[in-house]
């Protein structure tokens, strides 16, 4: 459970760059963090706009203990999984911990949101890049099909499942940089280029 706040805060927290601060108290850094995932829940709250008290609350200390457990386990095999890149299964282990960690999260917000709400809390947790990125192939290739477009949100939404687990912001946006290699190669077989019409069937 990582990352927030807004501007600069959002990159350097999930990095454990507080940690990093040596002339910080572990009290501190702890109090700096929790203002930080605190002012990214609230931001998603915001986005949300729940009139159920009593479930905002619910969704609030759902988020958090999220954010806490994504930092815990970053900061656990992050380490781990470079060592043992070589390691398949090893590594597929210790991944399957993570979308454990990733589908018990949205099991419970699914207790207590709407699967629309749910896709909110997913845009705001990667910065809305789903939508950022899917208007940038709309604006670069022209007359993109209804079937083009669906395969491009089809990749980016994969693209946004896996980048939610991401241990800082840079790595979220490395994932959405490998899926857009994905969506140009798609779009290349399909005789796309950007700036280029569809060919003619």
């Amino acid at each position: 459970m990582k990352k927030i706040i807004l501007g600069i805060f959002a990159l350097a927290l999930a990095t454990g760059a507080f940690a990093a601060e040596t002339n910080s108290s572990p009290e501190q850094v702890e109090a700096k963090y929790t203002a930080a995932i605190e002012g990214r829940t609230a931001d998603i709250l915001k986005v949300l706009d729940l009139s159920d008290t009593n479930k905002a609350a619910k969704v609030h200390d759902i988020i958090i203990a999220q954010y806490r457990a994504l930092n815990a386990w970053h900061g656990e095999y992050d380490a781990k999984l470079k060592a043992l890149k070589s390691d398949t299964n090893a590594v597929a282990q210790i991944r399957a911990s993570l979308k454990a960690l990733h589908n018990d999260f949205l099991s419970r917000l699914a207790e207590n949101l709407s699967p629309e709400q749910i896709e909110k809390v997913k845009d705001k947790l990667t910065y809305g890049k789903v939508q950022f990125t899917f208007n940038g192939y709309v604006s670069q290739y022209p007359n993109l099909s209804a079937e083009n477009k669906n395969e491009i949100l089809r990749l980016l939404k994969e693209a946004r499942e896996e980048a939610m687990d991401g241990g800082s912001a840079g790595e979220k946006t490395a994932v959405f940089q490998r899926y857009k290699g994905k969506i140009n190669n798609y779009l290349s077989k399909q005789g796309l280029h950007p700036g280029k019409s569809q060919p003619a069937q």
